[in-house]
């Protein structure tokens, strides 16, 4: 595995290869969930790029950008272990100049639910995105289904701007009790952790009712959240039942539902959903 810093050099390694690109963009702290990621990549491609690069752009002003969880060493003995063939760890100078051209969320679907509770974050992811993209220029690139409403709009920039790269959505990988990885599950204390499992908890019990024919999203948002409020530590933010492209669902649409929940467990902000 070669580790990489500069664009350039980048770019003139994967000249050298007419191999098909896999590309993981992460921002470290890697977990179970990137390593599946990873995993898909290798089996589906000849090469394998993995980005770490925590971005100053979609943090805002008192988020978690300074104290975001830092595992350098060990992010690069997982990417060894998992045979990447290049970890590019861009400093922040090198992907961003001082006056840029701004890359700006879609107006309505940019907007709600995560757009909403942090107004312009999604400016900032999709412009890094857009930046790694056109650096690695990939066949195929992995984003996980967690982090749901990012990848639609990821998926929406791509054919909006016509970029040649296939997104691939994986599947949410889960620790053994049930909670979605994520890096900041260490911020969680022990009874936080223990309280964040209701999260899981009600997802599943939308989903059991809905295998017995509950459909009407009402009903089940109201189920979830007498779930989530069985707690005074969890603070719920937001339970919607949308559709693959984000339009509220009075009822659900098999193969077509998203089911969102968004809660914060003392400074610790938590999303989760699940694909029906």
């Amino acid at each position: 595995m070669k580790i990489i810093n500069s664009i350039d050099k980048l770019r003139d390694e994967l000249k050298k290869n007419n191999k098909s690109i896999g590309f993981v963009p992460t921002m470290g702290a890697l977990h179970d969930g990137h390593i599946s990621l990873i995993k898909q990549s290798r089996v589906q491609n000849e090469i394998v790029v993995v980005s770490i690069f925590v971005n100053p752009t979609q943090f805002l002003e008192g988020e978690d950008f300074d104290s975001y969880p830092n595992k350098k060493e060990a992010d690069i003995k997982i990417c060894e272990l998992c045979k990447v063939d290049y970890l590019f760890m861009p400093e922040i100078s090198t992907l961003y100049d001082t006056d840029e051209v701004l890359i700006k969320a879609p107006k309505i679907s940019g907007f709600i639910f995560e757009g909403e509770k942090r107004a312009g974050h999604f400016d900032g992811m999709l412009q890094v995105v857009l930046k790694l993209l056109n650096i690695v220029k990939p066949k195929n690139a992995y984003f996980g289904k967690k982090d749901a409403q990012q990848l639609s709009l990821i998926s929406q920039m791509v054919k909006n701007l016509y970029i040649d790269v296939n997104i691939v959505a994986c599947d949410i990988v889960r620790e053994n009790d049930g909670l979605a990885y994520s890096s900041r599950n260490v911020y969680l204390s022990k009874t936080q952790r223990e309280e964040s499992l209701l999260i899981s908890k009600s997802l599943k019990k939308a989903a059991k009712n809905i295998g017995m024919g509950e459909y009407s999203s009402k009903i089940l948002i109201e189920q979830m959240n007498n779930i989530l409020t069985q707690s005074n530590l969890v603070d719920v933010e937001y339970i919607s039942i949308v559709n693959r492209q984000f339009r509220k669902l009075e009822s659900v649409e098999l193969q077509n539902t998203i089911i969102l929940v968004a809660v914060k467990i003392g400074k610790t902000r938590l999303i989760d959903n699940i694909w029906i």
